[in-house]
Protein backbone atom coordinates (compact mmCIF):
# COMPACT_ATOMS: atom_id res chain seq x y z
CA UNK A 1 0.00 0.00 0.00
CA UNK A 2 1.11 3.73 -0.52
CA UNK A 3 1.17 5.29 3.07
CA UNK A 4 1.64 9.19 4.10
CA UNK A 5 2.88 9.58 7.58
CA UNK A 6 2.61 13.88 8.23
CA UNK A 7 5.18 14.41 11.04
CA UNK A 8 8.49 12.56 12.19
CA UNK A 9 8.53 12.69 15.38
CA UNK A 10 8.69 10.06 17.95
CA UNK A 11 4.97 8.35 16.89
CA UNK A 12 5.24 9.51 12.98
CA UNK A 13 8.74 8.06 12.44
CA UNK A 14 7.91 4.79 14.47
CA UNK A 15 4.75 4.34 12.93
CA UNK A 16 6.27 5.47 9.11
CA UNK A 17 9.56 3.36 9.99
CA UNK A 18 8.27 0.05 10.81
CA UNK A 19 4.83 -0.25 8.06
CA UNK A 20 8.09 0.25 5.19
CA UNK A 21 9.84 -2.58 7.05
CA UNK A 22 6.53 -4.70 6.32
CA UNK A 23 6.52 -4.28 2.61
CA UNK A 24 4.23 -1.01 2.64
CA UNK A 25 5.74 2.25 0.55
CA UNK A 26 5.89 5.25 3.44
CA UNK A 27 6.02 8.83 2.22
CA UNK A 28 6.79 10.62 5.74
CA UNK A 29 6.37 14.50 5.32
CA UNK A 30 7.95 16.71 7.38
CA UNK A 31 8.27 21.00 7.93
CA UNK A 32 11.85 20.67 9.19
CA UNK A 33 14.21 20.35 6.41
CA UNK A 34 17.52 19.75 8.60
CA UNK A 35 15.76 16.60 10.01
CA UNK A 36 14.30 15.47 6.71
CA UNK A 37 18.10 15.56 4.98
CA UNK A 38 19.10 13.88 7.88
CA UNK A 39 16.95 11.08 8.17
CA UNK A 40 17.15 10.40 4.53
CA UNK A 41 20.69 10.03 5.25
CA UNK A 42 19.86 7.05 7.34
CA UNK A 43 20.37 9.12 10.78
CA UNK A 44 17.63 9.40 12.96
CA UNK A 45 17.30 12.63 15.55
CA UNK A 46 15.86 10.37 18.51
CA UNK A 47 17.62 7.68 20.48
CA UNK A 48 15.30 3.93 20.06
CA UNK A 49 17.05 1.14 20.08
CA UNK A 50 16.65 -1.04 16.38
CA UNK A 51 14.97 1.89 15.10
CA UNK A 52 17.96 3.43 13.33
CA UNK A 53 18.77 0.28 11.83
CA UNK A 54 15.27 -0.27 10.01
CA UNK A 55 15.21 3.74 8.50
CA UNK A 56 18.30 3.13 6.51
CA UNK A 57 17.55 -0.06 5.10
CA UNK A 58 13.89 0.54 3.82
CA UNK A 59 15.55 4.43 2.94
CA UNK A 60 18.01 2.44 0.77
CA UNK A 61 15.29 0.42 -0.45
CA UNK A 62 13.31 3.10 -1.44
CA UNK A 63 10.37 1.99 0.77
CA UNK A 64 10.80 4.73 2.88
CA UNK A 65 11.17 8.41 1.53
CA UNK A 66 11.21 11.46 3.57
CA UNK A 67 10.37 14.91 2.12
CA UNK A 68 8.96 18.41 3.27
CA UNK A 69 6.63 18.83 0.42
CA UNK A 70 2.83 17.49 1.31
CA UNK A 71 1.53 17.30 -2.16
CA UNK A 72 4.55 15.05 -3.35
CA UNK A 73 3.51 12.88 0.11
CA UNK A 74 -0.16 12.74 -0.53
CA UNK A 75 -0.03 12.43 -4.32
CA UNK A 76 -0.71 8.22 -4.61
CA UNK A 77 -1.23 7.76 -1.05
CA UNK A 78 -4.24 5.55 0.36
CA UNK A 79 -3.78 6.51 4.21
CA UNK A 80 -2.40 9.24 5.28
CA UNK A 81 -1.58 9.82 9.36
CA UNK A 82 -1.51 12.02 11.24
CA UNK A 83 1.00 12.20 13.65
CA UNK A 84 2.26 15.35 14.73
CA UNK A 85 2.88 16.94 18.24
CA UNK A 86 -0.30 17.61 20.59
CA UNK A 87 1.90 19.25 23.63
CA UNK A 88 -0.27 20.35 26.89
CA UNK A 89 -1.14 23.98 27.34
CA UNK A 90 -1.17 25.44 30.54
CA UNK A 91 -4.66 24.66 30.87
CA UNK A 92 -3.71 21.24 30.70
CA UNK A 93 -5.99 20.83 27.53
CA UNK A 94 -4.22 19.61 24.37
CA UNK A 95 -2.55 22.13 21.83
CA UNK A 96 -4.14 20.94 18.20
CA UNK A 97 -2.90 24.07 16.37
CA UNK A 98 -0.17 21.34 14.63
CA UNK A 99 -3.19 19.07 14.43
CA UNK A 100 -5.40 21.55 12.81
CA UNK A 101 -2.46 23.01 10.12
CA UNK A 102 -2.10 19.47 8.89
CA UNK A 103 -5.59 18.68 8.06
CA UNK A 104 -6.10 22.12 6.66
CA UNK A 105 -3.03 21.29 4.39
CA UNK A 106 -4.17 17.82 3.42
CA UNK A 107 -7.16 19.00 2.41
CA UNK A 108 -5.69 21.82 0.17
CA UNK A 109 -4.10 19.25 -1.25
CA UNK A 110 -6.30 16.30 -1.94
CA UNK A 111 -8.15 15.12 -5.50
CA UNK A 112 -11.41 12.92 -5.78
CA UNK A 113 -9.50 9.66 -5.24
CA UNK A 114 -10.65 7.90 -2.10
CA UNK A 115 -8.08 8.41 0.78
CA UNK A 116 -8.72 7.27 4.69
CA UNK A 117 -7.17 10.19 7.12
CA UNK A 118 -5.87 8.87 10.54
CA UNK A 119 -5.62 10.53 13.76
CA UNK A 120 -2.53 9.02 15.18
CA UNK A 121 -2.01 11.41 17.38
CA UNK A 122 -2.86 11.64 20.47
CA UNK A 123 -6.19 13.99 20.46
CA UNK A 124 -9.06 14.93 22.55
CA UNK A 125 -12.12 13.28 22.35
CA UNK A 126 -14.34 14.66 19.48
CA UNK A 127 -10.98 15.37 17.34
CA UNK A 128 -12.10 13.44 14.11
CA UNK A 129 -15.05 15.11 13.93
CA UNK A 130 -12.80 18.30 14.01
CA UNK A 131 -10.00 16.64 11.54
CA UNK A 132 -12.85 16.10 8.95
CA UNK A 133 -14.73 19.77 9.11
CA UNK A 134 -10.89 21.13 8.78
CA UNK A 135 -9.48 18.94 5.88
CA UNK A 136 -13.34 19.86 4.08
CA UNK A 137 -12.18 23.56 4.88
CA UNK A 138 -8.77 23.21 2.99
CA UNK A 139 -10.26 21.46 0.43
CA UNK A 140 -12.95 24.03 0.13
CA UNK A 141 -10.24 26.85 -0.20
CA UNK A 142 -8.36 24.64 -3.54
CA UNK A 143 -10.83 22.44 -5.21
CA UNK A 144 -11.36 24.62 -8.00
CA UNK A 145 -9.40 22.61 -11.69
CA UNK A 146 -9.87 24.10 -15.10
CA UNK A 147 -11.49 21.69 -17.67
CA UNK A 148 -12.21 22.59 -21.17
CA UNK A 149 -11.86 26.25 -20.73
CA UNK A 150 -14.50 26.62 -17.65
CA UNK A 151 -14.40 25.42 -13.89
CA UNK A 152 -15.18 22.15 -12.35
CA UNK A 153 -15.21 21.35 -7.99
CA UNK A 154 -13.81 18.31 -7.33
CA UNK A 155 -15.05 16.61 -4.52
CA UNK A 156 -12.59 15.18 -2.26
CA UNK A 157 -13.35 11.64 -1.00
CA UNK A 158 -12.23 10.70 2.47
CA UNK A 159 -12.77 9.15 5.85
CA UNK A 160 -11.62 9.98 8.82
CA UNK A 161 -10.70 7.55 11.32
CA UNK A 162 -8.96 7.36 15.17
CA UNK A 163 -5.72 4.74 15.22
CA UNK A 164 -4.15 5.54 18.67
CA UNK A 165 -0.84 3.92 19.14
CA UNK A 166 0.35 2.18 22.30
CA UNK A 167 3.80 2.64 22.33
CA UNK A 168 6.11 2.68 25.22
CA UNK A 169 9.43 4.92 24.62
CA UNK A 170 12.39 1.87 24.20
CA UNK A 171 10.24 -0.51 23.03
CA UNK A 172 8.50 1.04 20.76
CA UNK A 173 9.79 -1.32 17.16
CA UNK A 174 8.86 -4.29 19.48
CA UNK A 175 5.50 -2.74 20.45
CA UNK A 176 4.91 -2.08 17.39
CA UNK A 177 5.35 -5.66 15.94
CA UNK A 178 4.07 -6.88 19.26
CA UNK A 179 0.46 -5.28 19.23
CA UNK A 180 -1.83 -6.33 22.15
CA UNK A 181 -4.70 -5.14 20.42
CA UNK A 182 -5.09 -2.68 17.02
CA UNK A 183 -7.81 -0.16 17.65
CA UNK A 184 -9.91 1.46 14.82
CA UNK A 185 -12.53 4.19 15.11
CA UNK A 186 -14.73 4.36 12.34
CA UNK A 187 -18.09 3.53 11.27
CA UNK A 188 -17.01 3.37 7.52
CA UNK A 189 -16.68 -0.29 6.62
CA UNK A 190 -14.46 0.55 3.35
CA UNK A 191 -12.02 2.26 5.67
CA UNK A 192 -12.09 -0.16 8.23
CA UNK A 193 -11.30 -2.48 5.50
CA UNK A 194 -8.40 -0.51 4.01
CA UNK A 195 -6.78 -0.28 8.23
CA UNK A 196 -7.18 -4.14 8.43
CA UNK A 197 -5.47 -4.54 5.22
CA UNK A 198 -2.71 -2.23 6.09
CA UNK A 199 -2.15 -3.98 9.55
CA UNK A 200 -2.21 -7.43 7.94
CA UNK A 201 1.45 -8.15 7.76
CA UNK A 202 2.21 -6.96 10.99
CA UNK A 203 -0.29 -9.94 12.46
CA UNK A 204 0.73 -12.39 10.11
CA UNK A 205 4.71 -11.62 10.86
CA UNK A 206 3.61 -11.96 14.80
CA UNK A 207 1.84 -15.16 14.57
CA UNK A 208 4.80 -16.81 12.19
CA UNK A 209 7.40 -15.47 14.49
CA UNK A 210 4.72 -17.36 17.33
CA UNK A 211 2.42 -19.72 15.99
CA UNK A 212 1.49 -20.31 20.24
CA UNK A 213 -0.12 -16.92 20.46
CA UNK A 214 -3.14 -15.89 20.38
CA UNK A 215 -4.55 -13.72 17.47
CA UNK A 216 -4.26 -9.91 17.57
CA UNK A 217 -7.46 -8.37 18.58
CA UNK A 218 -8.58 -5.70 15.70
CA UNK A 219 -10.68 -3.42 17.65
CA UNK A 220 -13.09 -1.56 15.98
CA UNK A 221 -15.29 0.93 17.66
CA UNK A 222 -17.01 4.33 16.68
CA UNK A 223 -14.49 7.47 16.59
CA UNK A 224 -15.12 8.72 19.97
CA UNK A 225 -14.81 5.62 21.87
CA UNK A 226 -10.92 5.05 20.07
CA UNK A 227 -10.30 8.10 21.12
CA UNK A 228 -11.20 7.73 24.69
CA UNK A 229 -9.56 4.29 24.69
CA UNK A 230 -6.03 5.89 24.51
CA UNK A 231 -6.58 8.39 27.07
CA UNK A 232 -8.42 5.62 29.79
CA UNK A 233 -5.59 3.61 29.41
CA UNK A 234 -3.04 5.84 29.86
CA UNK A 235 -5.11 7.31 32.57
CA UNK A 236 -5.34 3.74 34.13
CA UNK A 237 -1.52 2.69 34.05
CA UNK A 238 -0.77 6.46 35.95
CA UNK A 239 -3.43 5.61 38.41
CA UNK A 240 -1.78 2.05 38.73
CA UNK A 241 1.62 3.67 39.38
CA UNK A 242 0.44 6.31 41.66
CA UNK A 243 -1.56 4.03 43.56
CA UNK A 244 1.88 1.63 44.36
CA UNK A 245 3.69 4.69 45.82
CA UNK A 246 0.85 5.66 48.24
CA UNK A 247 1.17 1.77 48.98
CA UNK A 248 4.59 1.80 49.42
CA UNK A 249 4.79 5.20 51.56
CA UNK A 250 2.51 2.97 54.14
CA UNK A 251 5.09 0.59 53.98
CA UNK A 252 7.98 2.36 55.13
CA UNK A 253 5.35 3.42 58.29
CA UNK A 254 4.18 0.39 59.13
CA UNK A 255 7.68 -2.11 58.74
CA UNK A 256 6.32 -3.78 55.40
CA UNK A 257 8.48 -4.28 52.03
CA UNK A 258 6.52 -3.18 48.71
CA UNK A 259 8.41 -4.98 46.20
CA UNK A 260 6.95 -7.62 48.41
CA UNK A 261 3.41 -6.46 48.39
CA UNK A 262 3.41 -5.59 44.46
CA UNK A 263 4.74 -9.21 43.84
CA UNK A 264 1.83 -10.75 46.11
CA UNK A 265 -0.89 -8.37 44.65
CA UNK A 266 0.37 -8.91 41.48
CA UNK A 267 -0.32 -12.34 40.84
CA UNK A 268 -3.85 -11.95 41.04
CA UNK A 269 -4.68 -12.10 37.41
CA UNK A 270 -7.36 -8.74 37.86
CA UNK A 271 -4.23 -7.12 38.99
CA UNK A 272 -1.53 -8.38 37.31
CA UNK A 273 2.35 -7.51 37.86
CA UNK A 274 3.04 -4.06 35.41
CA UNK A 275 3.47 -1.13 36.76
CA UNK A 276 3.35 -1.73 40.08
CA UNK A 277 7.20 -0.91 40.41
CA UNK A 278 7.17 1.86 43.40
CA UNK A 279 9.63 4.55 42.81
CA UNK A 280 9.81 8.21 41.59
CA UNK A 281 6.46 8.13 39.65
CA UNK A 282 5.22 8.74 36.31
CA UNK A 283 7.00 11.21 33.62
CA UNK A 284 7.78 11.86 30.03
CA UNK A 285 5.58 12.58 26.79
CA UNK A 286 2.40 10.72 27.36
CA UNK A 287 0.92 10.06 31.01
CA UNK A 288 1.26 13.52 31.82
CA UNK A 289 -0.57 15.07 29.26
CA UNK A 290 -2.96 12.61 28.64
CA UNK A 291 -4.05 12.54 31.67
CA UNK A 292 -4.52 16.41 32.35
CA UNK A 293 -6.15 16.31 28.93
CA UNK A 294 -8.88 14.15 30.32
CA UNK A 295 -9.20 15.66 33.37
CA UNK A 296 -9.85 18.79 31.19
CA UNK A 297 -12.29 17.10 28.83
CA UNK A 298 -14.27 16.35 31.84
CA UNK A 299 -14.42 19.92 33.10
CA UNK A 300 -15.87 20.73 29.79
CA UNK A 301 -18.81 18.76 29.84
CA UNK A 302 -19.36 19.37 34.19
CA UNK A 303 -17.76 16.61 35.43
CA UNK A 304 -14.68 16.29 38.66
CA UNK A 305 -12.43 13.98 38.42
CA UNK A 306 -11.37 13.64 41.76
CA UNK A 307 -9.28 10.23 41.58
CA UNK A 308 -7.98 11.52 38.44
CA UNK A 309 -6.67 14.96 39.88
CA UNK A 310 -5.51 12.66 43.55
CA UNK A 311 -3.72 10.63 41.01
CA UNK A 312 -1.66 13.68 39.54
CA UNK A 313 -1.44 15.05 43.17
CA UNK A 314 0.13 11.82 44.37
CA UNK A 315 2.58 11.39 41.10
CA UNK A 316 3.86 14.69 42.35
CA UNK A 317 4.30 14.55 46.13
CA UNK A 318 6.18 11.63 45.49
CA UNK A 319 9.12 13.36 43.86
CA UNK A 320 9.35 15.12 47.13
CA UNK A 321 9.84 12.38 48.83
CA UNK A 322 13.34 11.74 47.46
CA UNK A 323 14.10 15.20 48.69
CA UNK A 324 13.11 14.17 52.28
CA UNK A 325 14.94 11.28 52.07
CA UNK A 326 17.83 13.38 51.37
CA UNK A 327 17.24 15.63 54.43
CA UNK A 328 16.60 12.39 56.78
CA UNK A 329 19.89 11.09 55.91
CA UNK A 330 21.87 14.59 55.49
CA UNK A 331 19.94 17.33 57.94
CA UNK A 332 21.31 20.03 55.83
CA UNK A 333 21.39 20.13 52.28
CA UNK A 334 22.55 23.24 51.54
CA UNK A 335 26.56 22.80 50.81
CA UNK A 336 25.92 19.12 49.93
CA UNK A 337 26.66 18.08 46.95
CA UNK A 338 24.46 15.11 45.26
CA UNK A 339 24.79 12.74 42.54
CA UNK A 340 22.13 11.48 40.19
CA UNK A 341 22.45 8.30 38.47
CA UNK A 342 20.08 8.90 35.01
CA UNK A 343 18.30 11.84 33.90
CA UNK A 344 15.95 10.24 31.33
CA UNK A 345 12.02 9.78 32.35
CA UNK A 346 13.13 6.05 31.62
CA UNK A 347 15.92 3.59 30.39
CA UNK A 348 16.38 3.27 26.48
CA UNK A 349 15.27 6.43 25.71
CA UNK A 350 16.55 9.91 25.24
CA UNK A 351 13.50 11.63 26.42
CA UNK A 352 13.92 14.34 29.49
CA UNK A 353 10.56 15.30 28.76
CA UNK A 354 8.64 16.12 32.76
CA UNK A 355 11.63 14.08 34.05
CA UNK A 356 11.48 13.09 37.15
CA UNK A 357 15.21 14.19 37.59
CA UNK A 358 14.28 17.57 36.44
CA UNK A 359 12.26 18.02 39.44
CA UNK A 360 14.82 16.66 41.90
CA UNK A 361 17.39 19.15 40.34
CA UNK A 362 14.74 21.79 41.05
CA UNK A 363 14.35 21.42 44.24
CA UNK A 364 18.04 20.40 45.33
CA UNK A 365 18.86 23.85 43.84
CA UNK A 366 16.36 25.84 46.08
CA UNK A 367 18.00 23.92 48.74
CA UNK A 368 21.25 25.39 48.44
CA UNK A 369 22.81 21.43 46.93
CA UNK A 370 25.07 21.45 44.40
CA UNK A 371 23.88 19.10 41.85
CA UNK A 372 25.63 16.66 39.32
CA UNK A 373 24.54 13.63 37.02
CA UNK A 374 25.65 11.35 34.83
CA UNK A 375 23.25 9.38 32.49
CA UNK A 376 24.40 7.09 29.35
CA UNK A 377 22.61 8.70 26.99
CA UNK A 378 22.20 12.61 27.87
CA UNK A 379 25.62 12.87 29.01
CA UNK A 380 26.73 11.07 25.78
CA UNK A 381 24.15 13.26 23.47
CA UNK A 382 25.23 17.00 24.72
CA UNK A 383 21.41 17.34 25.64
CA UNK A 384 21.25 20.05 28.00
CA UNK A 385 17.80 21.62 28.26
CA UNK A 386 16.62 21.69 31.44
CA UNK A 387 20.49 21.18 32.99
CA UNK A 388 21.81 24.63 33.75
CA UNK A 389 21.94 24.47 37.09
CA UNK A 390 23.47 20.96 37.00
CA UNK A 391 26.94 19.69 36.19
CA UNK A 392 26.69 16.65 33.58
CA UNK A 393 29.18 14.14 34.21
CA UNK A 394 30.86 11.95 31.62
CA UNK A 395 30.77 8.68 33.39
CA UNK A 396 29.50 7.27 36.90
CA UNK A 397 32.97 7.54 38.55
CA UNK A 398 33.62 11.09 37.75
CA UNK A 399 29.63 11.44 39.33
CA UNK A 400 30.87 10.07 42.72
CA UNK A 401 33.68 12.27 43.68
CA UNK A 402 33.08 14.71 46.35
CA UNK A 403 29.20 13.57 46.59
CA UNK A 404 27.62 13.27 49.81
CA UNK A 405 24.88 10.90 48.38
CA UNK A 406 23.89 9.51 45.15
CA UNK A 407 20.36 8.90 43.93
CA UNK A 408 19.60 6.39 41.26
CA UNK A 409 17.11 8.19 39.00
CA UNK A 410 16.51 5.92 36.08
CA UNK A 411 17.05 2.48 35.94
CA UNK A 412 19.82 1.81 33.50
CA UNK A 413 20.46 -1.60 33.15
CA UNK A 414 24.16 -0.25 33.28
CA UNK A 415 24.07 1.11 36.52
CA UNK A 416 23.95 -2.82 37.64
CA UNK A 417 27.25 -3.59 36.36
CA UNK A 418 29.40 -0.30 38.20
CA UNK A 419 32.26 -1.09 40.48
CA UNK A 420 30.38 0.09 43.85
CA UNK A 421 33.55 -0.60 45.72
CA UNK A 422 35.25 2.12 43.82
CA UNK A 423 32.44 4.59 44.23
CA UNK A 424 32.26 4.17 47.53
CA UNK A 425 35.80 5.30 47.82
CA UNK A 426 35.06 8.32 45.88
CA UNK A 427 32.10 9.50 47.67
CA UNK A 428 32.32 11.64 50.59
CA UNK A 429 29.82 9.60 52.38
CA UNK A 430 28.76 6.52 51.02
CA UNK A 431 25.02 7.56 51.04
CA UNK A 432 22.54 6.08 47.75
CA UNK A 433 18.71 6.24 47.41
CA UNK A 434 17.86 3.61 44.91
CA UNK A 435 13.89 5.18 43.77
CA UNK A 436 13.34 2.96 41.66
CA UNK A 437 14.52 -0.28 44.43
CA UNK A 438 16.31 -1.77 40.80
CA UNK A 439 20.00 -2.70 42.87
CA UNK A 440 20.68 -5.14 44.49
CA UNK A 441 20.87 -3.99 48.26
CA UNK A 442 23.42 -6.44 49.97
CA UNK A 443 25.81 -6.13 46.76
CA UNK A 444 25.97 -2.20 47.57
CA UNK A 445 25.99 -3.44 51.76
CA UNK A 446 28.97 -5.42 50.88
CA UNK A 447 30.60 -2.43 48.57
CA UNK A 448 29.81 -0.19 51.91
CA UNK A 449 27.42 2.34 51.10
CA UNK A 450 23.93 2.71 52.77
CA UNK A 451 20.97 2.05 51.18
CA UNK A 452 17.79 3.74 50.91
CA UNK A 453 14.78 2.62 48.93
CA UNK A 454 11.25 3.31 48.19
CA UNK A 455 8.68 1.81 50.71
CA UNK A 456 11.04 -0.16 52.49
Amino acid sequence: MQITVVGSGYVGLVTGACLAETGHHVTCVDNNEAKVASLNEGRIPIYEPGLEAIVRRNNEAGRLVFTTDISLGLRDSQIIFIAVGTPALPTGESDLRYVGAVAKSIGEHLDDSYRVIVNKSTVPIGSGDWVRMLVLEGAKASSLVTVGGGETTITPSFDVVSNPEFLKEGTAVWDTFNPDRIVVGSDNVRAIDLMRELYTPIIERKLAENPQAAPVPFVVTDLASAEMIKYAANAFLATKISFINEVANICERVGADVSQVAYGIGLDQRIGQKFLQAGLGWGGSCFPKDVSALIHTAHDYGYETRLLKAVVETNKSQRIRVIEKLQHELKVLKGKTVGLLGLTFKPDTDDMRDAPALTLIELLNKLGARVKAFDPIVSASGIREGLSNVIVETDAYRLAETCDALVLVTEWKEFRNLDFEKLAQLVNRPLLIDTRNFLDRQVLTKAGFYHVGMGR
